[in-house]
């Protein structure tokens, strides 16, 4: 994944400098300048082909250093509060543009009503991430748009994998929430302390 690589490049630096990564679609530019603009690297693209697209980052030596340092894992023993239900970082995954097995037309209904309960909830999960055929739940013509819209004005994270919206050929049909990468995904899931799989 070129995030990942551009990332333990940055670490492999030393003293600062510049690191070029070369990529095949748009959304890998977009997830790349995102990394890079959230770290504080000066960032640049340019398309050097049909399907090829060069990021250069610039990493200060200071940069360099705290990334360098973030690859080194402290483990320390700490006391784990219990924290409250609606202070836990719930994750909902919504993997396919169908809740459960069987009929596709009821799958479907059951995903939209699933998505209306869900913005009706006291307790809001942090984030929801859609993958695979999930894809199209946040896209144009999704009956789900306006509830979506809704979580996300309360302050819900909405999150739809770039590499499906690609290959699907659905990018540019995005209606709600912003384009993400495994690593964020896989991020969201590892550090969430509830995922909800409808």
């Amino acid at each position: 994944m070129p995030v990942v690589k551009t990332k333990n490049a940055i670490r492999e630096l030393q003293g600062g400098g510049t690191v070029e990564t070369l990529v095949d679609n748009e959304i890998a530019v977009q997830n790349l300048t995102k990394m890079a603009n959230q770290k504080g690297y000066d960032v640049h693209s340019e398309k050097v082909a049909d399907n090829e697209f060069k990021v250069t980052m610039t990493v200060n030596a200071e940069a360099a250093q705290i990334a360098a340092n973030s690859a080194v894992a402290t483990i320390e023993e700490e006391k784990c509060p219990i924290t409250p239900l609606n202070k836990k970082n719930i994750v909902v995954v919504i993997r396919s543009n169908q809740m459960g097995n069987g009929e596709e037309e009821l799958g479907k209904a059951l995903l939209k009503g699933f998505i209306y309960a869900l913005s009706q909830q006291d307790t809001l999960p942090s984030t929801i991430l859609f993958y695979n055929s999930g894809a199209y739940i946040t896209c144009e013509d999704s009956a789900s748009i306006e509830d979506l819209k809704s979580l996300e004005a309360q302050g819900v994270e909405i999150l739809t994998c770039g590499t499906c919206l690609n290959f699907y050929g659905i990018t540019d049909k995005l209606q709600v929430g912003e384009v993400t990468n495994m690593y964020v995904i896989a991020e969201k899931m590892t550090q969430a302390d509830l995922i909800v799989q409808p």
